[in-house]
């Protein structure tokens, strides 16, 4: 196996004999570049005016807000006195990358609720009133006290939707974006040490955010017995194969360019992907999943397919693009720590299962904001469907209502 700087031996410090930053750091930026693209798919119909995308604006939401939720959980996770972590706000330190990223990610978790509150105010007042007793109340903590709805509030309600829906787009994109920034700045690390690293980020997160919420979209409907709207799906694909698109040129041009350069970070890099690295990132990530899903995607928004077939290649695609970001994440974070300190061998990964930070640890941080997801659609209606069943009553009782009161006149 060739050895960074043609080293006739595998040397590496006696420190640097395992690898710090382990798969739950592996975990934590894939499930913050789910928010980044679920929040961006959410803004696609509010910001951008698409009008396939109305359907799923409040799933995307709903969605961004559950990964949210637990896209800092890998992190307590890997922390040695996890209580700690809240002094990052207290003691805020305007050099410290990870301390600026506390203030980002709160942040930005506050406008999205504040946003997910606005689109669902009307829906927790009307259960107010057609509530009693314990219930009443529970949704009437919602309400903020609020308990009337009327045409100036719904306008209202929807200017600042679209607002915070148009400066969350940035927001969000600086929430992956700065992940990648945390890397990419780290100049001791040949594999991470890249302006591009921000933005080969946040692309892939899109990619990531999207991919999935068509897979959960897919498997819902199933679930369901619902109906799939065909036209969306048609045109998700084909914005879903543009950005991915972007990501891949991205990523290739960085290696070329390094290639090409022949500089000192290619003396490590080189040896880097030729070894250690080259089933995980050149047969897999590259012409795996990254080859078979363009060509699925990009016959499923090229080619007028039948709607059966387009559900196939779309998801199949997507789930393909799913693996493709988790594998260059672990390229990144893992590989990136496999070129010795000394820079004269490789360090060794070493597969855990049970351990605090193993396989098992990262499956169920990631299980969980799908439990959550699912948890949330049992309480307030997520797709546009549901929400029609549960208010055409409610709009039945209105008209009747009126109807009476012009009687009475």
């Amino acid at each position: 196996m060739e050895l960074p700087n043609h080293s006739p031996v595998n040397f590496i410090f006696p420190n640097d004999h395992e690898i710090t930053w382990s798969l739950l750091i592996v975990i934590y930026p894939y499930i913050t570049g789910l928010i980044a693209g679920a929040f961006v798919v959410s803004a696609l119909y509010k910001v951008f005016k698409i009008k396939e995308f109305k359907c799923i604006e409040d799933f995307a939401l709903v969605a961004a807000f559950c990964f949210g939720l637990f896209a800092a959980l890998p992190l307590l996770a890997h922390l040695g006195q996890p209580q700690r972590a809240l002094n990052i706000f207290f003691t805020p330190h305007a050099s410290s990358a990870m301390s600026i990223f506390g203030y980002v990610y709160g942040s930005y978790m506050i406008l999205l609720i504040i946003e997910l509150w606005l689109v669902y105010r009307p829906y927790f007042i009307l259960k107010v009133n057609a509530t009693e007793g314990l219930e009443q109340r529970l949704w009437w903590l919602l309400t903020l006290g609020v308990t009337i709805y009327n045409p100036d509030s719904a306008k209202l309600d929807n200017k600042l939707e679209v607002f915070l829906a148009g400066i969350g787009i940035p927001w969000a994109c600086a929430l992956h974006g700065y992940v990648g920034f945390i890397f990419g700045s780290v100049k001791a690390r040949a594999w991470w040490a890249t302006p591009l690293q921000p933005l080969i980020f946040l692309l892939s997160a899109i990619v990531s955010g999207m991919a999935i919420l068509l897979i959960m979209y897919t498997f819902i409907k199933w679930r369901q017995g619902a109906r799939y709207d065909f036209v969306m799906i048609k045109k998700y694909a084909t914005i879903l194969w543009a950005v991915f698109i972007l990501d891949f040129v991205l990523e290739i041009l960085e290696v070329i360019f390094a290639a090409y350069e022949k500089g000192h970070h290619w003396s490590l890099i080189g040896p880097l992907l030729k070894g250690p690295l080259f089933e995980t990132y050149v047969i897999g990530q590259l012409l795996i999943l990254s080859t078979i899903p363009f060509f699925l995607l990009g016959y499923a928004a090229l080619v007028d397919v039948k709607e059966k077939s387009l559900l196939y290649l779309a998801n199949i695609g997507s789930f393909l693009l799913t693996l493709q970001v988790l594998l260059m994440r672990y390229n990144v974070v893992i590989g990136g720590q496999m070129v010795a300190k000394s820079e004269r061998g490789f360090v060794k990964f070493h597969w855990d299962f049970f351990s605090g930070e193993g396989v098992l640890v990262c499956v169920a941080i990631f299980v969980m904001p799908f439990i959550t997801y699912y948890v949330i659609s049992q309480f307030i209606p997520i797709f546009e469907e549901e929400e029609d069943e549960i208010t055409k009553p409610v709009e039945r009782q209105a008209r009747r209502f009126r109807r009476s009161l012009r009687e009475n006149r």
